[in-house]
């Protein structure tokens, strides 16, 4: 369990100066002796612990989890996003005070509107439809196409002149979008002719918004982040999607759903592992690795989220799939490797 409380009055102030020091990196800068391979580690265990979320989360909307002998009742991918920002900020905002201070998480007027900008467009809509799409395709499907985002960003780029059009840059877009082809089945066929995948379009579409949202984060968030520390703009981007959430569904509606103990306990512990646990390991892994290197190394999530829910829901991935998810991550890592320039000296981390 990530923080431990009073049953009488709450959670006192040593347990959250505890937690503080334990889970949450001081700053953006890195420590004074950087160890690659503990940076490797760091991020490979945040990638894993979002795999595990992408498998948890598929479990749920299919009813496939279980706490004991009873399964868990479907829970909708909104309440899901809704509740792993809501928590998130719920433990992470009274740690940050508690530790650093009202003045030291606060931002400018400019700057905190620009995060409701992020929090609500690139982080509540892209999770929103993130999940979505695992649950209206697989977990492969909707993992591999929202890690496209940084192609995206690199088409932007490339559009906007900030960067110049190379062979390197070609091959990639091409490797991203013959990936996505061969992921989703739109190419390759059954010998009866038939198409080789059934997927739910709506599922397509939705994990394809999510990725031009995380595309959207990417691109906003890099100056931001150059300027605040990661857990400040983070605190403020969670902020602001719950506040969105809040409008969009209501607590009168969430409590007319009638959620059992066993579903809250779930989200909670969700929010926990996805969100708190999994950033604290990425910005540790920051603190020992340069951006691009870590971001690479990022691309692990999407293979521990394919493999467990192949092992864990036993979702199967076909051979032409594989060779589209080996496109999609050489593309990714042909991006980090030739984006180079300003953007490459700031890390701008998953959002699943």
């Amino acid at each position: 369990m990530i923080i431990g409380a009073d049953h009488r009055s709450g959670p006192s102030e040593r347990t959250i100066g505890a937690i503080a020091r334990l889970t949450i990196p001081a700053t953006n800068h890195r420590s004074p002796r950087p160890h690659p391979l503990r940076g490797y580690f760091f991020i490979a265990s945040a990638a894993f612990l979002w795999g595990v979320s992408a498998a948890l989360g598929r479990a749920v909307f299919t009813g496939k989890l279980s706490l004991g002998p009873v399964a868990l009742r479907p829970i909708n991918p909104l309440i899901l996003s809704q509740t792993r920002t809501t928590f998130s900020l719920l433990v992470l905002g009274p740690i940050l005070i508690a530790r650093r201070g009202w003045e030291r998480i606060r931002l400018p007027a400019g700057d905190l509107a620009f995060c409701f900008v992020l929090g609500i467009l690139g982080v509540a809509v892209s999770n929103y439809f993130y999940y979505v799409a695992i649950q209206r395709t697989s977990v492969a499907t909707a993992i591999i196409v929202q890690y496209t985002a940084p192609v995206w960003v690199l088409v932007y780029v490339v559009a906007r002149g900030q960067q110049k059009l190379s062979l390197q840059k070609v091959v990639a877009v091409a490797l991203a979008v013959t990936g996505i082809a061969l992921v989703i089945g739109i190419v390759g066929v059954k010998s009866q002719g038939e198409p080789a995948l059934r997927l739910d379009s709506y599922g397509i579409i939705a994990a394809l918004l999510a990725s031009f949202s995380f595309a959207f984060y990417n691109v906003g968030a890099h100056g931001i982040l150059a300027r605040h520390d990661r857990w400040r703009v983070l605190v403020w981007t969670l902020a602001a999607a719950a506040a969105f959430w809040l409008v969009v569904n209501p607590p009168w509606k969430v409590a007319a759903a009638h959620y059992a103990a066993a579903q809250w306990l779930f989200l909670f512990v969700f929010s926990m592992i996805s969100v708190l646990g999994a950033f604290s390991l990425y910005f540790l892994g920051l603190q020992h690795l340069e951006p691009t290197r870590a971001i690479v190394a990022s691309c692990l999530e999407p293979v521990f989220s394919i493999v467990l829910a192949a092992l864990l829901l036993g979702e199967v991935v076909r051979p032409i799939q594989t060779l589209g998810i080996v496109f999609v991550l050489a593309a990714i890592v042909t991006v980090q490797r030739v984006g180079g320039g300003a953007r490459a000296s700031v890390a701008v981390e998953p959002m699943e």
